[in-house]
């Protein structure tokens, strides 16, 4: 079975993550960013780890929750679209006010604060990237649009 994703808009698109050239472009676009010395966020899906890197140095690491089985996190290569200190986020079960430091990365999934629960490093979420609100506000502060996302099993 195939699992096709979309990426950001100046990325790849539709990368088939069975295919075994997908992990590669992985590794290589990674590579390309340690090289490229610009800043760039990585999410270890694996472990729930965030990373900020500037170029080949890691300058933040952070403990995050992601997707459940139901609602995952989807591993891609993408951009910050949008930003907002604070946004309104529902679904079809939720609906929470003032969500802080969101970071936009493809249609409504976000890196973003969760004020709402305390259980990082643990798969709670709709498919967006939480994290507490001292590190989404370090993060939210040292990325720019464009910057780019690579989220990998």
């Amino acid at each position: 079975m195939f699992a096709i994703i979309t990426i950001g808009e100046s990325q790849l698109s539709n990368l088939v993550l069975a295919n075994p050239q997908a992990e590669n472009t992985f590794a290589q676009k990674i590579d390309n960013l340690k090289q490229s010395g610009q800043n760039w966020i990585e999410i270890d899906l694996s472990d729930r780890h965030l990373f900020a890197w500037e170029g080949k140095n890691q300058t933040f690491t952070a403990v995050i929750s992601t997707g459940k089985e139901t609602t995952p996190t989807h591993p891609g290569i993408y951009t910050i679209q949008r930003k907002y200190p604070q946004d309104r986020m529902r679904g079809t079960d939720y609906d929470i006010p003032d969500v802080p430091n969101v970071l936009y990365f493809d249609r409504g999934y976000a890196l973003h604060g969760a004020y709402w629960h305390n259980n990082f490093g643990l798969p709670v979420t709709h498919g967006c990237i939480n994290h507490p609100i001292h590190n989404a506000q370090w993060l939210f502060d040292w990325t720019k649009i464009g910057k780019p996302v690579v989220i990998h099993p």
